[in-house]
């Protein structure tokens, strides 16, 4: 994963003149547009080689070459760590090592293939782009991963399709594909859908091709991992690639800003990611091996909330976030309000980590979640997200919170709590001390700061609380999974 922020990206003339009309602040968009490349890119995984590799064929105070004496197979292993340019160098170390590379699954990443350190720019696609297709032409294959991330490729359309089809034929493993537009209108070819020995799969800033005339017979039948990066596509291409990739294990949906329905309907999945998108619903149909439902930092703002309903999930361990303000939990076939008792079918015993978001400011929100927390009775790590709001509807106090009565988590499972971006707010303590009065199996709860007061009073109140019943651990920022 590469964490460095992207720069921002020189916009054409064009699209800047459209949008000075509009009315729009130039410097404002291109930060904003370099925040959504630098999620983009975080979300990607990383090439399987680093520029920092280095191929040493003799040990340090001896003579013999013992690399060279390995088998072809184990010649070729380690060719394919090694960045591209070092990778082909290796045929001038011997006669031995003349053919390995032809013959070494290869890793071709943009980045190795120019200077360190060197940004790429709309000026420079073109040496890019003709640099990778030599590459592609020189080697006959199979390729271990192919990470392309940083082209315009809107001008080399043709071009790109070519490449998909040369690396459909030679046998691609991995591939990371990533455009740099600024509007997302740019059709990724339909050629990648071919691609019956891709394992893993990310697409990120692309119009996704439309499925519809797409042979019933297309599938990927080693495909065990997917992502999506802000790609616009529309709920059928989204369950034509899910419903035809019949090993896949990992699902990872990344700032995708267009409504979709988001079905689970697969015997595969075991873990599905969602982060900074906007779902109109979020429905875990029939998903039998599915353990882990991550959903967190959904675009807030237009009022419409995204129903997430849990069915046939019998493996489901971990869930969240869940947010009373954005989120509408349905549990089998009922909706979950606030106040409605919990049942047999309204419980959802498999899930152990469960991961809430509560704006303790407003006393439904509150409701809401206590109720939901009710339809998970095994839970045993629960981590809670304090949230803000502009229109508090009242502070809830220890007296209010015991009115709530006990649940049966809370009493009897959880062990660890998380609470996270406190702020030392009355009904945030106040939730805290009902917590911690309640839980009667508690043994560590971890406390992560939204700003650094390790030594205000609102702190040292909690600190003093829990020290009494076990450890206390405080940060000022860290992950949640």
């Amino acid at each position: 994963m590469d964490t460095r922020r992207v720069p921002p990206v020189p916009m054409e003339p064009a699209v800047a003149a459209m949008l000075r009309l509009q009315g729009h602040d130039l410097d404002a968009v291109a930060g904003l547009i370099a925040d959504v490349l630098t999620h983009v890119h975080c979300a990607l995984p990383g090439p399987p080689t680093s520029v920092g590799a280095r191929l040493f064929a003799l040990l340090p105070h001896d003579a013999v070459n013992h690399v060279s004496s390995l088998p072809d197979v184990l010649l070729g292993n380690i060719v394919s760590r090694l960045p591209i340019k070092d990778a082909a160098r290796t045929v001038v170390l011997s006669r031995r090592w003349s053919g390995v590379w032809r013959s070494a699954p290869l890793v071709l990443v943009y980045s190795h293939i120019l200077p360190a350190g060197t940004a790429i720019g709309r000026a420079d696609t073109r040496s890019v782009t003709s640099a990778v297709s030599c590459v592609l032409d020189a080697h006959p294959g199979p390729f271990r991963c192919g990470h392309l991330t940083s082209s315009y490729m809107e001008e080399f359309h043709g071009l790109l399709t070519r490449w998909l089809q040369t690396l459909t034929i030679k046998g691609i493993h991995e591939l990371v594909l990533v455009n740099r537009p600024w509007l997302l209108d740019v059709v990724l070819p339909a050629t990648f859908l071919s691609m019956t020995t891709l394992t893993r799969l990310y697409l990120g800033l692309w119009k996704f091709p439309s499925t519809a005339g797409v042979p019933r017979a297309t599938y990927f039948p080693n495909l065990r991992e997917l992502g999506f990066s802000t790609v616009r596509m529309e709920s059928r291409d989204l369950d034509f690639i899910l419903d035809r990739s019949p090993v896949l294990e990992t699902l990872c949906v990344g700032w995708n800003m267009f409504k979709l329905p988001l079905r689970l309907v697969s015997q595969s999945p075991r873990c599905v990611k969602i982060i900074r998108c906007s779902f109109e619903e979020i429905s875990v149909v029939d998903a039998p091996r599915l353990e882990r439902l991550i959903y967190s930092a959904c675009f807030p703002g237009d009022g419409v909330c995204t129903k997430v309903k849990i069915g046939h999930a019998p493996k489901l361990d971990l869930l969240g976030y869940l947010d009373a303000r954005r989120h509408v939990l349905e549990v089998g076939k009922t909706v979950i309000k606030a106040g409605v008792k919990a049942s047999p079918s309204t419980m959802v015993s498999s899930v152990r980590i469960l991961a809430l978001e509560v704006c303790f400011g407003v006393q439904n929100d509150v409701k809401m979640i206590l109720t939901i927390l009710r339809c998970f009775p095994n839970v045993d790590t629960l981590h809670i997200m304090s949230g803000e709001t502009d229109h508090p509807l009242g502070k809830l106090n220890l007296k209010l919170w015991n009115e709530f009565g006990p649940i049966e988590c809370i009493c009897s499972r959880i062990k660890l709590l998380g609470f996270h971006d406190f702020r030392g707010d009355r009904s945030e303590l106040a939730f805290i001390k009902f917590f911690v009065g309640s839980a009667l199996v508690l043994k560590e709860v971890m406390i992560v700061s939204m700003f650094h007061f390790e030594g205000g009073c609102a702190f040292q109140s909690v600190a003093s609380l829990v020290h009494e019943m076990g450890q206390c651990r405080h940060q000022s920022h860290g992950p949640l999974f």
